[in-house]
């Protein structure tokens, strides 16, 4: 049985006031948010916010030539239009749906409206804000300074952080186009990957079997994020369990070679 569609599945939403939620709840509405489709293109103003539920959007940089890399993401921990309130009224980055899923719409002029009233739904997304701007510098250092592996694997789990099960639709070739990287260098990862238990792979698919064992793979830059997120929303991570949760740093390094993803 599916889950009923609720605001409260979105944590802004579910934060609201009484009061903040007799206001702005009558205008949401319910819309289905579909793999591939863009809701906001760069230096366009924005005349809605969307709170997704379910549905994850990446907010993509798109240069010159046509390439694009992913600077951050959108899940149900947030708002998808935050340069609105912020005074921009448009962004230079392109947010499309890279999960699909639902979400709930509002007029961006609501939104505005209930902002400026001053009270703790405008410092709620105030403090989203700033953790959003943790995401995209963390982001930045991420794609300069660490592997491809690392990078794909801070992605998996940002990303398993917002899905509602341990299977993403995803295909190598968006992987390589979020993290900006060529597509051969995430079939390789992903192998990696595959071999050593910690996913599985099929075609458009991955599911995520050892959870812990890719927070030991990524760098610094997810538990950064995490606990940025954590302190300023109250958000918390998912549990991870594996089989070497309790391991020392001798022996995680150990099994890690074993399984053929150190040197």
């Amino acid at each position: 049985m599916s889950t009923p569609h609720d605001p409260h599945q979105n944590y802004l939403l579910a934060a609201l006031t009484v009061d903040e939620s007799a206001r702005l709840k009558p205008h949401l509405e319910l819309v289905p948010m579909l793999l591939g489709e863009t809701y906001y293109e760069t230096d366009r103003r924005l005349q809605y916010v969307y709170f997704p539920t379910t549905a994850i959007v990446s907010l993509c940089y798109v240069m010159e030539n046509g390439a694009s890399a992913e600077v951050a993401s959108v899940g149900n921990e947030g708002v998808l239009g935050v340069s609105l309130f912020m005074g921009g009224g448009s962004t230079p980055s392109r947010a499309s749906v890279r999960a699909a899923g639902f979400g709930y719409k509002l007029r961006a002029q609501l939104l505005m409206d209930e902002f400026n009233r001053g009270g703790s739904f405008q410092h709620l997304l105030l403090r989203y804000t700033q953790a959003l701007m943790t995401v995209t510098a963390q982001t930045a250092v991420c794609n300069r300074h660490h592997t491809v592996a690392q990078q794909l694997c801070r992605w998996l789990l940002l990303t398993l952080d917002r899905a509602t099960n341990n299977e993403l639709v995803l295909t190598q070739e968006l992987a390589a186009h979020m993290l900006g990287v060529r597509r051969e260098g995430i079939t390789e990862v992903a192998g990696r990957l595959q071999k050593a238990g910690y996913i599985h792979y099929r075609r458009g698919h991955i599911t995520v079997l050892d959870r812990a064992g890719l927070e030991d793979l990524a760098c610094e830059c997810y538990d950064v994020v995490k606990t940025e997120s954590d302190r300023l929303l109250g958000t918390h991570r998912h549990p991870a369990i594996s089989v070497h949760a309790f391991a020392t740093p001798l022996e995680r390094y150990e099994l890690l070679r074993h399984r053929g993803m150190m040197a």
